[in-house]
């Protein structure tokens, strides 16, 4: 059975009924047990979990601090070209957005890697425009090549490719690979994905799996929240996630939870997410899954990344930039808007100050 069939057994009208029936008590009940599994998703994600916030985080705290202790990784995303061929209506690299476009050489790849190396930083995540044309995969992975010469850690977030080609990647040193669904639900999918590679669904959905079979270590997925109502993006992310840990049980999966920011294309999304919403997702998804990483980004503002650090994230985001060869040079090639755009070294004194070990290198490839 494949993630679509798993997720057509379970309607929209059948989760929504669901989060109004959820009780009071039944929330009790959930958060005094000693451990919680996928049925427990919808209680948790509820409106009837609110009251119950604060006994959320306290056990998502402990949990966390049960299973990565007092650390936190680091990472910044390197944006290496955003020539794009999709046409989706909510990101600043759509084919018709009026920015600049931008490829880098190896040569200015390796400028750019050499200044963020200087940071201090050994995870570094690749970013790409969706283009087989402007960025082959040959192209990927000769930037993989350069880049595992300076980081223990190498990830790559860019457009849908084969099993083959993924496992040319990993044979060239990428060890993680990110891919947000963006939306699980398929109608409002293909409106926000009018062309491109991108606008099919299933093999976006499939990806993921993909990228598992190819021996990446780690596989993140996510849906940029806002783009449909909150409540059932969380519980079909935490649906996928499950799907993949009980088929893939040797990767090490992970979740991010982005909230859509302003681009250059100006959409406006139908469903923002208010702060208490996103905690208690972030809550909820880490009572549900104890081990798996939780990512914010620089999206979120430093006050909230702040506060979100003892609540269950185990990976964040520093001395970012969203431009195309954006720790080298300045231009007009940004995909979105960040929100907390503090340094390394500024990330590294709110992280200590709270008590937490900035985490730079994790695991060394033999």
């Amino acid at each position: 059975m494949s993630f679509v069939d798993v997720l057509s057994i379970l309607s929209d009208e059948d989760i929504a009924q669901t989060l109004a029936n959820v009780t009071d008590e039944q929330v009790a009940s959930t958060l005094s047990k000693s451990h919680m599994d996928i049925h427990d998703a919808l209680i948790l994600l509820s409106p009837k979990a609110i009251p119950h916030l604060e006994t959320m985080a306290q056990l998502a705290h402990e949990r966390t601090v049960q299973q990565f202790g007092y650390t936190m990784q680091l990472f910044t995303p390197m944006y290496i070209s955003n020539y794009c061929d999709n046409g989706c209506v909510y990101c600043g690299y759509s084919h018709h957005s009026s920015i600049v476009r931008e490829k880098l050489t190896m040569d200015d790849i390796e400028t750019e890697a050499q200044s963020i190396a200087k940071t201090g930083l050994e995870q570094v995540l690749v970013l790409t425009g969706e283009s087989k044309t402007c960025s082959p995969s040959s192209y990927i992975q000769s930037a993989v090549e350069r880049l595992v010469k300076l980081f223990s850690s190498v990830s790559i977030e860019v457009y849908s490719l084969t099993l083959e080609e993924y496992q040319s990647l990993v044979q060239a040193g990428a060890d993680g690979m990110t891919m947000f669904q963006e939306t699980y639900n398929p109608t409002l999918y293909k409106t926000l994905h009018p062309f491109g590679p991108k606008s099919d669904y299933e093999k976006r959905i499939d990806t993921p799996e993909l990228a598992c079979q190819a021996g990446f270590r780690v596989v993140n997925i996510g849906a940029l929240m806002g783009l449909d109502e909150w409540h059932r993006e969380a519980y079909k992310t935490m649906l996928h996630l499950q799907y993949l840990m009980q088929s893939y049980p040797d990767v090490e999966l992970s979740v991010s939870v982005p909230r859509i920011r302003p681009c250059a294309v100006g959409f406006s999304p139908e469903h923002p997410v208010e702060d208490i919403s996103l905690v208690q997702y972030i809550l909820a998804l880490r009572l549900l899954f104890p081990r798996v990483g939780i990512t914010l980004s620089s999206r979120e503002s430093r006050t909230m990344r702040d506060h979100l650090v003892p609540l269950g994230i185990t990976k964040v985001s520093a001395g970012v930039t969203t431009s195309v060869g954006g720790h080298t040079k300045q231009d007009d090639s940004s995909q979105f808007t960040i929100s907390d755009n503090r340094s390394v070294h500024e990330m590294v004194a709110m992280l200590e100050h709270t008590g937490y070990q900035p985490v730079f290198k994790d695991w060394q490839m033999l």
